[in-house]
């Protein structure tokens, strides 16, 4: 096996642990943010009211609804982006010192072939956090299988692609970009060998960048991806007329919603699905880490819910 391949296997593997831990820690704040976007107006006051309904009518349980998807889904999902990121970053330049400017390009890169698969994850994610415990409510199998027999593949399966890859393009350009210049400005200091904190650091950074980069698609997304029928005309047509939708519903601030909670989970999310962080020791240090932040946010829901 040549250096090339042994990398994109490396990136591969990489890609499907951080991606199971991704997914593991941040899904209960993934449900608020899906619900913040998608949830008929007046339904609920803000992130907190969300959390305090959902416990309260649904249960612990519900803030892992729609987790099935992205984590049977996302080790793929993260090992074709490493992949791909790796494979752009080769082709751009022979060396292994990119610029900031061929890191973004890379990550744009990576992003727009990353859609393919997580399109389909997201979606179906998403009609499950979209369902509030009424007796309607269905399986994700049932899910796929109705999107699959009413609408086909392209306009069921892969509901919200061009829109996923109209995400992707800017919010990996931001990861990769702020996740590199992090970690450089922290080997100024520590040199070459950084500690653990300092690439949870790195990748919690590239992690809030890429939310701040593609938020309202991200809104868009979801949105066109929980309608009832498909969108109709070209993709800019359609996510224009979304965007609009979305602005005469709510103003400008409703292509803001669930940002809150996105930026809250991005810290420990994207720190774990850094390339770096795959050594045994590291895995073990974020294991700590997570176990304690779920013991902080255990302890801070029953605070503030009573339940």
């Amino acid at each position: 096996m040549n250096k090339s391949t042994q990398a994109t296997v490396n990136e591969l593997l990489a890609g499907s642990v951080g991606g199971a831990a991704q997914v593991l820690v941040g899904q209960p704040l993934d449900t608020i943010k899906t619900r913040a976007q998608v949830a008929p107006r007046g339904m609920f006051k803000g992130p907190m009211d969300i959390l305090s309904q959902t416990l309260r009518n649904e249960g612990f349980f519900a803030l892992y609804k729609g987790m099935a998807s992205p984590l049977l889904g996302v080790a793929g999902v993260n090992s074709l982006l490493f992949a791909s990121y790796g494979i752009s970053k080769r082709f751009l330049s022979p060396y292994p010192e990119l610029s900031l400017k061929e890191t973004a390009l890379a990550g744009a890169m990576a992003g727009a072939a990353n859609a393919v698969l997580a399109s389909p994850v997201e979606m179906f994610k998403v009609r499950m956090q979209g369902q509030y415990g009424g007796k309607d409510d269905k399986r994700l199998r049932a899910v796929v299988s109705g999107m699959w027999r009413e609408y086909g593949f392209r306009q069921g399966i892969m509901r919200g692609y061009w829109v996923t890859v109209a995400r992707e393009i800017p919010a990996y350009a931001g990861f990769y970009g702020a996740f590199e210049f992090s970690k450089r400005e922290f080997k100024k200091v520590y040199g070459d060998n950084l500690p653990v904190w300092a690439l949870l650091a790195s990748g919690s950074t590239g992690g809030i960048a890429y939310w701040l980069a593609c938020y309202p698609l991200d809104v868009i997304k979801s949105r066109i991806q929980l309608r009832a029928m498909p969108p109709v005309g070209t993709p800019v047509q359609y996510i224009a007329h979304e965007l609009k939708t979305i602005v005469a519903e709510s103003g400008w601030k409703g292509l803001l919603r669930g940002l809150s909670p996105s930026l809250i989970r991005s810290v420990p999310s994207a720190a774990s699905s850094s390339q770096r962080l795959s050594s045994r020791e590291v895995r073990l240090s974020i294991l700590s880490v997570f176990l304690e932040l779920l013991k902080s946010m255990t302890e801070y829901l029953e605070k503030v819910t009573g339940v």
